[in-house]
């Protein structure tokens, strides 16, 4: 049963240098437009099904005006959300205000994830991202005050000219929110964004290496489960939303460049706003095969720190993980462990994940 939902807003106040989503420069009267557009694709679309995670992501959900904001939550009344629904809002520090964060508490809103990105004027600058340390330090104690308690921020590291001193500085301010969650990113330059057209190189990558390994150590130490790659929790608090994805189960996507699975089929949707608001939703839908079904499994369950549950990949597929001919020889190599419950990798093995990976996908073709 399908129990998530994701939910695309495209606009921008401004347009980050490294930022390769799906997104436009905010205009009242297109988002307008946007918002009755996604309500008539949530319409058709959604069956009805109680959904216990929804997470409105962007572009940036926090740009849009107050009266924007509260046609999006009436579009959401749409939705059947249990009593334990976890609702995520994405925000970025220049656009959070106090009338916006009391209409997030209003409207069912009970967990916020925060682009900070950096403290650091520089990399800030680089990033394009306009505001200072100072305003991250107003903005936070208010968010702290209007009483949100289940929070994630940003963290990118990797960013040329950076240092490991600049990193550490970034993640002691980090840490002094005592937020319960955060998400570590390296700067990955895409194709069309503005730092690749500058030709701007990414750094070093044992450089790379040596700053995840600081943060991993640095958040360990300060109660803070490394539970996925780039994400780190305090207990109880993990993204209940994201760990959908990488237990490779359906959820909804619903907007301009949205992806989905549903029905056994992951559907992406057209980046063009024409399109979506002609009721062109969907662009591309894949049949996903019980091979393909198997390889995203693996994929998406090693990069936590539980890995492939034993009893769950039997239920799904019919077979012991066990019986894939590379397990028994990774595990040799200790870069697979196995307990009562499940298979996993272990932190060391974790940043050459996707070499480990190949072995899998050519095991099960």
């Amino acid at each position: 049963m399908i129990q998530s939902c994701y939910i695309h807003i495209p606009f921008c106040e401004h347009i980050c240098s490294y930022c390769d989503f799906s997104k436009m420069y905010y205009n009242e009267e297109w988002c307008k437009r946007y918002l009755d557009s996604l309500k008539k694709e949530i319409f058709d679309y959604y069956q009805g099904e109680k959904l216990e995670t929804i997470y409105i992501g962007g572009g940036t959900p926090s740009s849009l005006s107050i009266s924007n904001l509260e046609y999006l939550f009436q579009i959401l009344q749409i939705l059947k959300m249990s009593s334990s629904c976890e609702v995520t809002i994405e925000c970025n520090i220049e656009n959070i205000t106090l009338e916006k964060l009391e209409l997030f508490k209003k409207n069912g809103i009970n967990r916020l994830s925060i682009g900070i990105e950096s403290s650091n004027s520089e990399i800030l600058s680089m990033l394009e991202r306009p505001y200072s340390k100072e305003k991250i330090f107003s903005t936070m104690n208010l968010v702290k005050q209007c009483g949100f308690s289940n929070i994630n921020v940003d963290l990118m590291y990797a960013i040329p000219d950076e240092t490991t001193g600049v990193l550490l500085e970034d993640l002691e301010f980090f840490l002094s929110f005592d937020v319960p969650h955060i998400s570590t990113y390296s700067l990955m330059i895409e194709e069309h964004t503005k730092l690749f057209n500058q030709n701007v190189m990414p750094i070093e990558e044992e450089l790379d290496l040596e700053m995840y390994k600081m943060i991993h150590k640095k958040l360990k130490e300060s109660g803070y489960e490394h539970y996925e790659i780039s994400n780190f929790a305090k207990p109880g608090f993990r993204s209940k939303h994201n760990m959908t994805y990488w237990k490779n189960e359906e959820y909804y996507g619903f907007g301009l460049g949205a992806s989905g699975y549903i029905h056994g089929i992951r559907y992406s949707n057209t980046r063009s706003f024409q399109d979506y608001e002609k009721g062109k939703y969907c662009e591309r839908k894949e049949k996903i095969s019980k091979q393909l079904d198997i390889e995203n499994e693996i994929m998406l369950g090693f990069r936590t720190m539980e890995g492939i549950s034993k009893d769950t990949f039997k239920k799904k597929y019919g077979y012991d993980f066990k019986e894939i001919d590379v397990v028994s020889s990774l595990l040799k190599q200790g870069k697979l462990v196995e307990n009562k419950i499940s298979y996993y990798i272990p932190f060391r093995y974790w940043y050459i994940l996707n070499e480990i990976l190949i072995h899998f996908i050519k095991e099960v073709e």
